[in-house]
């Protein structure tokens, strides 16, 4: 680089924001068990102001945040950029089939070397408005503990263990499990009669969650027979565990309708996508040809066909929020779940 570029190029840094990211690295990656089970990435970000926070990514953002930068930047011809466009590092491509855990362990070093290269393009790109708000530390990230940060900690001498004294278990809170339950996805307990679950909080009125066979997830009170409560402060769910939050949701057969409550890892202002509703259905209920539907303010049943659908039931259901008393971690809106040939739940079929 030339003796002028590079005072240029320093002069325009000097100009930029304390809050401009100027570098990221991967510090772990972290399970989420919302509608579809997915791993996001745990970003450390370090700003122009000598600040750092960790924010929250899945890949899907990583791509969306490199199309838009694409369409915007991307020179026609690679090897003659004009002054408002200029060459993006690649991305690692998407993967569909193979072990997510270890999809996303393999992405860290591809990823961690793309975040290097698009936060050492030239310094007008670091104000793009899509790049600044992926790197920005949102509410939701704030609040979020992290778990384990293995990347960011320094190695260590192995060090003498002290054991803990063992808890006594029978002190603890728990409960005896009176019939059978099989969960729906990683975030519910399977239970047998007669085994014991140790509980750590109450997830709502209905659910708790609690540890049995070293497996910890959330379970109906009503399979289980209370043998040692919760103190009064986990029993109202303010415990450091996960935030569940439950959707009620109808299949509707010939034959009856059947209520489900499916509780997830999500925040109750999450949208979920099409796709995944449909996944996510299709798991509970056991069933492949389906079809999702909502009710509208009068009543009747609107089918669901894509994303912009899934978007109105959910601005639907939070205009209807405070006339239908629901629990506090109930989301606002319901799927109705139909047999995609019957027509007949619509009223009239064509």
């Amino acid at each position: 680089m030339s003796q002028p570029q590079q005072l240029r190029d320093e002069s325009d840094f000097d100009q930029l924001p304390d809050n401009i990211p100027i570098s990221a690295t991967i510090a772990d990656i972290e399970e989420k068990k919302g509608f579809i089970d997915y791993f996001r990435f745990v970003v450390e970000v370090k700003t122009k102001g000598g600040s750092k926070y960790l924010i929250y990514r899945r890949y899907r953002e990583f791509f969306s945040l490199h199309q838009s930068l694409e369409s915007k930047y991307s020179p026609d011809d690679p090897d003659r950029p004009g002054p408002n466009s200029c060459v993006l590092p690649p991305l690692p491509g998407k993967i569909y089939i193979g072990n997510k855990k270890e999809i996303a362990e393999n992405r860290i070093p591809e990823l961690n070397t793309y975040m290097k290269r698009l936060l050492g393009l030239p310094t007008w790109l670091l104000l793009d408005d899509a790049l600044r708000m992926f790197f920005y530390q949102t509410e939701q990230d704030s609040q979020h503990a992290p778990r384990a940060l293995r990347r960011l900690r320094p190695p260590t001498r192995k060090v003498k263990m002290v054991k803990e004294p063992k808890m006594d278990l029978f002190s603890s809170p728990r409960a005896e499990a009176m019939f059978d339950f099989r969960g729906n996805g990683k975030a519910e307990l399977n239970l047998k009669r007669g085994e014991v679950i140790f509980l750590l909080r109450r997830v709502n009125a209905d659910w708790l969650e609690g540890t049995v066979n070293n497996q910890t997830g959330i379970f109906p009170e009503s399979f289980v027979k209370i043998i040692k409560p919760l103190p009064d402060s986990d029993s109202e769910g303010e415990g450091g565990g996960h935030t569940y939050s439950c959707l009620r949701c109808f299949l509707l057969t010939p034959s009856g309708v059947e209520t489900r409550d499916v509780c997830v890892q999500e925040a109750l202002t999450i949208q979920p996508t099409y796709s995944e509703l449909v996944s996510r259905m299709r798991n509970v209920f056991k069933v492949d040809d389906i079809a999702l539907n909502y009710r509208d303010p009068e009543g009747d049943l609107i089918r669901l066909l894509d994303n912009e659908d899934v978007q109105l039931m959910i601005k639907e259901g939070r205009r209807q929020q405070g006339r239908i008393q629901r629990p506090v971690n109930q989301f606002p809106w319901e799927l109705h779940v139909s047999m995609a040939s019957d027509l007949s739940v619509y009223g009239s079929e064509p």
